[in-house]
């Protein structure tokens, strides 16, 4: 198989996909009820698409093109609504969160479609730990190459996206004392992880087709790293956030991967270098574990920041690439970093005043549908 040509897409136009937590408002565990919502919501006049993910306790969401965070939330709303109208009828619930406190994963069930049967029958046990729940964003390149420069500059700022994003302190009903566990997950499989360093398309089609030679992978479905090209949509797709508590904050941190695109594209302020990754990975280990809290080390000079502060000096050099429908969205999430406030704090703060998981989870539900 060949990999697919780079297709032209809008510069710095987004999408948003949002992983979603289907539970149960008795004692708010997870629920299998995905065959049932995609029943119900079959003809519902949606922006995007809603589609059933590995496990029937989840199910997707996902916008059309999106010009700014203004929109992606206009859009999120309405798939939102839409969603909690055919959950209110099956006496269900959502929530975002990047996993469910207290779901065992051996309870889950895997959904009837031949890949993800695939799936299962290549990665076990680990199919159904994958019942965890991420927010992708999508952000439109002019070219393939442009493509793979954005990609490996977007790279310096995952311990961004995960300290901002992290809402996955429990798992099992325990805390973990990670910020972000989800990813701890996702680490797990063989092809997770970082993209090879290529800054040229065919220079990544070699690649792809030497892969795909070894009979390792068929298409880029197969490739869970943090960031990976999407020629099929002209796109760059960033898959390291947790689904956020609230679509407001999604369409935020869409954003601020739209902001930090614009300011790559205007201004080429670095380029990338392979020794970028020498400390990649313990930056994304220091969000994870610690969110806002961590430490980032800039892979150019080797200067220890706290994570919060490095946050906040990018989102100052990035605020004169801030479209006028994000400007809203940008300054709420500088707020909340400022105030150090993700929502796995959130999550243990709610936690520390009722001492239940489910009431957290209740908590969730509410806060998704935009009523807390």
């Amino acid at each position: 198989m060949t990999l697919e040509a780079f297709q032209q897409s809008d510069a710095l136009t987004l999408g948003v996909e949002l992983e979603l937590q289907l539970v149960n408002t008795n004692h708010y565990n997870l629920t299998p009820y995905a065959p049932d919502m995609l029943a119900l919501l079959k003809n519902a006049q949606v922006p995007g698409s809603i589609v059933p993910e590995v496990t029937t306790s989840m199910i997707e969401i996902s916008t059309g093109i999106c010009r700014d965070a203004q929109d992606a939330l206009q859009q999120l709303t309405t798939t939102r609504d839409a969603l909690v109208k055919a959950a209110n009828r099956l006496n269900i619930a959502l929530a975002g969160g990047g996993t469910h406190p207290f779901q065992q994963w051996h309870q889950q069930r895997i959904y009837d479609k031949p890949r993800f049967k695939e799936i299962t029958a290549l990665y076990g046990y680990l199919t159904k730990q994958f019942t965890i729940f991420g927010q992708h964003v999508h952000v439109g390149c002019p070219s393939a190459d442009d493509a793979l420069l954005m990609l490996h500059r977007l790279s310096r700022y995952i311990p961004h996206f995960i300290a901002l994003s992290a809402s996955s302190p429990y798992v099992q009903g325990q805390d973990t004392a990670f910020d972000s566990a989800r990813l701890n997950s996702v680490f797990a499989f063989p092809l997770s992880g970082r993209a090879p360093f290529a800054l040229h398309w065919e220079d990544f089609e070699r690649y792809f087709d030497k892969m795909t030679a070894t009979g390792v992978i068929h298409s880029m479905k197969d490739f869970y790293w943090d960031i990976r090209p999407k020629p099929e949509f002209g796109t760059v797709e960033v898959r390291v956030f947790d689904t956020p508590l609230s679509i407001e904050r999604a369409a935020a941190l869409a954003a601020y991967v739209q902001a930090l695109g614009s300011w790559f594209l205007s201004e080429s302020p670095f380029e990338p270098q392979e020794d970028d990754y020498l400390v990649y990975t313990y930056n994304r280990f220091q969000a994870c574990r610690f969110g806002l809290e961590g430490t980032y080390v800039d892979p150019a000079t080797s200067e220890q920041f706290g994570l919060r502060e490095h946050i906040l000096l990018t989102m100052q050099k990035i605020q004169s690439h801030v479209p006028e429908g994000s400007r809203e969205a940008l300054q709420q999430l500088r707020k909340t970093v400022n105030d150090g406030m993700n929502d796995a704090r959130r999550l243990r703060d709610a936690y520390s005043q009722a001492q239940q998981l489910p009431e957290v989870v209740r908590q969730s539900t509410l806060r998704f549908r935009g009523t807390e």
